[in-house]
């Protein structure tokens, strides 16, 4: 949580800077994980993962085009990383 707390008050501080190297962040990692889920078949499981996916990332776009507080869209970066993150690692193994 002490982690948590820190990286929050540093993303407060420098929140502009953090929010657009989050969108790069969140864009990569989303199409990476679009990228495995779709070289795993066209079902439906697979499009409802890849459903999920974009969902998050661009979740966390709209977060910051409509100007929330930073502590929302720090909170939607880690939702959207850790969607994007696990989504890869389930279609790799």
């Amino acid at each position: 949580m002490k982690l948590y707390k820190n990286l929050l008050v540093d993303f407060e501080e420098m929140s502009l800077g953090y929010s657009a190297m989050g969108i790069i962040a969140s864009s990569c990692l989303g199409s990476v994980a679009a990228m495995l889920i779709l070289m795993n078949g066209h079902g439906f499981l697979d499009m409802f993962q890849l459903f999920i996916v974009v969902v998050a990332c661009m979740g966390f776009n709209t977060v910051i085009l409509a100007q929330f507080k930073p502590k929302v869209v720090f909170n939607a970066l880690l939702i959207s990383l850790a969607i994007s993150a696990s989504f890869i690692l389930i279609n790799i193994f």
